[in-house]
């Protein structure tokens, strides 16, 4: 007895409970949107827009951190928890209108983006399961439980990025943008899921607590409050569960696919250059194409009968033949065109050892023939040798020059000498030899 005691003590939400008064006033501040938290809301929402648009997670959290979406969904908690039936129309009155405003901005930003394309964080809203039901009414209960205290502490933040109610209508916004009817039903079926939830948690906190009735209700409104709470659970865990169930089977058959190219091909040195697995719960294929393998009909067939040893009886096996012989022709292809580049390449070495052998021969070490010019006649202080072309009539005649500068004339005698040293010197049967 000692024992429970000590244990219901230990979880008793009643410590440090604030005042249920000015709780109650807290929680019918933060239901009306007008004024500054209509303009909060919207500025919310289009960060949420821009967050989706580029991908950006960081965004996103800011735009739920700011995002004041809670107030009226926590107001319907604690009307129905109290059986307040005005404070529940003005709740859900002012959660409608948030909902449209909210709709209506995101859609216009998406309409106005050049960024049509759908990004990673804005799929990840499209497809709610039952994971999604259990983190709205556990984020729900920490947020009530939050509320209801006198030190607020750190939850507040946290409940707003868990429940996340800012994407899911943003995302509804994008599907309307674009058309994309899938996106906006599976989108705002998560939003639906996060409110309901959130206002279901806020139910049992306010039970909990014991918050007293604001007038005699009689037994059938307290039951019609009950079925109303039942029938909205059952009418989302449904389809969540059947979601989550599907997410379940497609992660099993990505696992026993991925265990089945293993052994089969893998394993056995098979080289794959493509495959794709597609999972429908209609029927599912595993699609591959190989580098050095080609299979008969009868080991296709045989293969296909593998599959049920994996537990894939429904899925077809696809071999892509086509991809082998279209593989052999692209390397083929590629080979012919290293060989045209090669011998492209072998043209140009010629060309250029050509045009090398050339320059060689029409040129001549102008410093070290001036060096012997000017040891054997001391009065030349500078020269220079190239060949010309001597066109005539009929004739073109290519004739080494040699041009020199002296410090004096050179005699006819010495200029004769210079001219037979060249041509000997050059192995040139003719030299013109010019003063500058």
């Amino acid at each position: 007895m000692l024992m429970k005691q000590q244990l219901l003590r230990l979880l008793s939400l009643h410590e440090g409970e604030e005042q249920r008064e000015i709780t109650l006033e807290k929680v019918k501040a933060n239901i009306s949107f007008k004024g500054s938290n209509l303009w909060i809301l919207v500025c919310a929402i289009i960060i949420a827009s821009v967050g989706l648009n580029v991908n950006s997670g960081a965004v996103i959290i800011g735009a739920m951190l700011i995002s004041p979406l809670m107030g009226p969904i926590v107001g319907a908690g604690f009307a129905l928890g109290m059986y307040d039936f005005p404070l529940l129309k003005r709740s859900l009155r002012n959660l409608l209108t948030a909902t449209f405003i909210s709709l209506a901005s995101s859609s216009l930003y998406f309409l106005l983006s050049p960024f049509k394309s759908a990004q990673s964080e804005l799929l990840a809203r499209t497809a709610p399961n039952i994971y999604d039901i259990v983190i709205a009414f556990f984020g729900g209960l920490v947020g009530v439980i939050a509320i209801t205290r006198v030190e607020k502490g750190n939850p507040i933040p946290g409940v707003a990025i868990a429940t996340a109610l800012m994407p899911p209508l943003c995302t509804a916004g994008f599907g309307l943008a674009t058309g994309n009817i899938r996106f906006f039903l599976g989108a705002l079926f998560l939003y639906t899921i996060n409110c309901v939830f959130i206002c279901i948690a806020t139910v049992a906190i306010v039970k909990y607590l014991r918050y007293p009735s604001v007038s005699n209700v009689n037994e059938q409104h307290q039951r019609q409050v009950k079925y109303l709470l039942t029938f909205l659970t059952i009418l989302l865990v449904l389809p969540a569960g059947y979601f989550a169930f599907s997410l379940y089977r497609e992660q099993q058959f990505k696992q026993r696919a991925a265990q089945f190219i293993e052994n089969e091909f893998e394993r056995k040195g098979i080289v794959i250059v493509y495959q794709k697995t597609k999972y429908a719960a209609s029927g599912s294929t595993i699609e591959l194409a190989f580098l050095k393998k080609n299979y008969s009909a009868a080991e296709k067939d045989t293969l296909q009968r593998l599959l049920s040893g994996y537990e894939l009886s429904n899925t077809r096996l696809i071999i892509d033949d086509n991809s082998l012989n279209n593989l052999d022709k692209f390397r083929d292809d590629l080979l012919n065109e290293v060989r045209k580049r090669d011998e492209a390449l072998d043209d140009k070495d010629k060309r250029m050892a050509q045009l090398e052998q050339r320059l060689v021969s029409n040129s001549f070490d102008d410093k070290k023939l001036s060096s012997e010019v000017m040891a054997l006649f001391p009065d030349i202080v500078s020269s220079s040798i190239a060949y010309h072309n001597f066109t005539g009539k009929d004739t073109t005649q290519r004739i080494p020059v040699f041009i020199y500068e002296s410090r004096k004339k050179l005699s006819a005698s010495d200029k004769g000498k210079l001219q037979e040293w060249l041509k000997a010197r050059l192995n040139q049967r003719s030299v013109d030899v010019l003063s500058r």
